[in-house]
């Protein structure tokens, strides 16, 4: 039965516990999914939306510590009351049953695929893109303020770090022996710490050793930038800082050809002294509120591309760090998280803020000084925030700029590899951005070591004990994959794009964990306002649907001889295009730095499941594809 728009989510919630039912039919019988049922529609009543984006969540954040042994089940704590004389909680107590005894102890062999059910209820909205409200965007905006504060109270403790480095090197058998006399060298003492940025300089050092930072192509980012240039305004040189054209001269890496430069230098205004700042913008990310993007001025952010591939495609190819650090593959990590959660032999760090935490100084340090002298030469040193004021940045680099992620990873890394007991460690240790997988017995040092360099571990996010880990998406439990479905987009009655992609995604996803009922519901609203969906079985290449018989009768079909393949009416997503044509020396700067771009086979997939298809037509210099834009079209397939 479909009900009215703002019953949606209860009605997936209810569509779930219909699936536990079927499943655990054993425990989780008829009486407790009536009663279960009552009891979400009594809270949903009275909390509305928040039941499912804040306070089931809250449980399913519990249960998650509880299952990474940092906690007691105790669901009173989180707002839901126990069953008497037990710590399991009376809402959903059935199927808690079969992962803990009645005093909240894991059991011996506790049921992997409930553990899957419950984080499937519980989490299920926790991610959802609700409007949030002003006090969460200041929230938001005063954590980074208070990230630049910290970093500034970082200044002397780095200064000194700085000033001793050298005489450590020269002198650090005697230090040793002094220290050693008067019982001074303690875990977290400054000849510890410049012992680990002396083993972190050789591992960089040797990483770098053979990299050239002026052999990139630059290319402009798909976001937009603090100048507020359009697509094709990126392309048209009016002010370029003279920090980078002192690195990157501007006739060699801003223009096509000696010829456009003498073309067009008559019209170039000037190699301004003054650095553009970024600008912060707020971009929408789930219940708990927005996600702070910095944006960086043009000039900086064409260079920051074509460093940033050629300092990714170096580290993935290195001997010394193919196998430890990524940036285009999170299956290592994936499977890092599903075999710790197995043996646990391995634990998973969770950094807070780290893109906020690594700061300008730690990198001067670490960072081979003529590859950091680029790597300053392209790097932002203030931002504007919402409210017009302008904040200068101590960290190397926000979210937002291309350098932030392979920087703070190799930061990471080479910090924790100096730090590695043995080389058994060493090999051990998997970065990707900051998701960071280490060996349990050298995670507590692991995390002493990050924090004595200024980041910030979540400490009740990262899993160490138990079997519960986390890494790159995947949360898996004794070897069992039990990441739940979350639903992002919100559901709405007329027909958008990302909803049809979105909820085609899920209903998927469902029908892979044979969730049958849950599918079925998503599966009826999509035709009720869609019409026929494709199904999968008939190979098309647009959204399609699992678990739905192909009935090709109800699409229009012709017969393509040019193609010999039949071929099918059907809906599909399409990012729309805009032509424009600039001056023919921008364009051929185009073509040269965007032309070549590897281009993925099939399609581009979000983080919520749905897919963007890439345009069949060839490249070209007078189109520009808008991000984040698509559009529902019919067309044959």
């Amino acid at each position: 039965m479909v009900l009215n728009k703002s019953l949606d989510e209860l009605e997936l919630i209810a569509a779930l516990l219909h699936d536990a039912h079927s499943r655990f039919g054993d425990v989780f019988n008829t009486r407790s999914l009536r009663n279960t049922l009552k009891m979400c529609l009594r809270r949903y009543r009275l909390e509305g939306l928040g039941f499912l984006t804040k306070t089931l969540p809250r449980l399913g954040k519990h249960f998650d510590l509880v299952l990474s042994g940092e906690s007691e089940l105790n669901p009173n704590s989180v707002g839901f009351a126990a069953i008497r004389g037990s710590k399991l909680p009376r809402f959903l107590g059935e199927l808690f049953s079969l992962v803990f005894t009645p005093d909240g102890v894991l059991l011996p062999n506790p049921d992997a695929s409930c553990v899957c059910m419950i984080r499937d209820i519980l989490l299920a909205f926790y991610k959802l893109k609700v409007p949030y409200q002003e006090v969460q965007e200041q929230e938001v905006i005063e954590a980074f303020k208070q990230a630049e504060i910290d970093l500034s109270n970082l200044d002397p403790y780095f200064a000194e770090m700085h000033s001793g480095y050298l005489p450590y090197c020269r002198n650090r058998h005697k230090l040793k022996n002094d220290f050693r006399r008067v019982k001074r060298l303690k875990s977290n003492s400054m000849l510890e710490r410049l012992a680990i940025v002396r083993s972190a300089r050789r591992a960089l050092h040797e990483l770098f050793s053979h990299f050239d930072p002026t052999d990139i192509v630059p290319s402009h980012g798909p976001g937009t930038v603090s100048t507020k240039e359009t697509l094709w305004e990126k392309f048209q040189w009016t002010n370029v800082s003279r920090r980078i054209t002192e690195m990157y001269p501007f006739d060699a890496y801003f223009c096509a050809s000696q010829g456009h430069v003498c073309d067009t230098w008559s019209g170039f205004s000037a190699v301004t002294e003054e650095d553009h700042p970024a600008r912060v913008i707020l971009v929408p990310k789930d219940s708990r509120g927005p996600r702070l993007i910095s944006c960086e001025p043009v000039d900086f952010q064409w260079v920051q591309q074509g460093l940033s591939r050629a300092i990714v495609r170096g580290v993935e190819s290195h001997p010394i760090s193919r196998w430890n650090v990524f940036f285009t593959d999170q299956e290592p990590n994936k499977r890092g998280a599903l075999l710790g959660s197995s043996t646990g032999r391995y634990a998973t760090l969770d950094l807070k803020e780290a893109s906020d935490r690594v700061h300008l100084e730690l990198v001067r340090l670490l960072f081979p000084r003529n590859l950091f002298s680029y790597l300053d030469a392209c790097r932002s040193t203030s931002t504007v925030l919402p409210n017009g004021k302008i904040l200068k940045l101590r960290k190397y680099a926000p979210m937002g700029s291309a350098l932030c992620f392979p920087i703070m990873a190799l930061t990471i890394w080479s910090l924790l590899t100096a730090a590695a007991p043995d080389a058994d460690t060493r090999e051990s240790i998997l970065v990707y951005g900051d998701d960071v997988i280490v060996p349990t017995a050298f995670a507590a040092r692991a995390m002493t070591i990050l924090e004595l360099f200024g980041l910030k571990i979540n400490r009740s996010k990262s899993c160490t004990k138990g079997f519960f880990r986390e890494s790159c998406g995947t949360d898996a439990f004794k070897g069992v994959k039990v990441t739940p479905v979350r639903f992002r987009t919100v559901w709405d009655e007329s027909p958008r794009p990302d909803i049809y992609t979105s909820y085609i995604a899920y209903a998927n996803a469902y029908w892979d964990r044979q969730y049958f009922n849950v599918h079925e519901y998503i599966v009826s609203r999509l035709t009720a306002i869609y019409g026929p969906i494709p199904s999968i079985d008939m190979n098309l290449s647009c959204p399609s649907l699992k678990g739905v018989s192909a009935e090709y009768g109800m699409f229009r079909s012709r017969y393509n001889k040019n193609l010999q393949k039949r071929q099918f009416f059907v809906r599909d997503v399409t990012s729309p295009s805009v032509n424009h044509r600039i001056d023919g020396w921008s364009m051929l700067l185009r073509y040269f730095t965007e032309a070549q771009k590897p281009r993925s086979d099939s399609s581009d997939r979000h983080s919520d499941g749905r897919q963007t298809f890439e345009s069949d037509e060839p490249f070209s210099v007078s189109r520009y594809t808008r991000r984040r834009t698509s559009k529902l079209v019919r067309r044959w397939r």
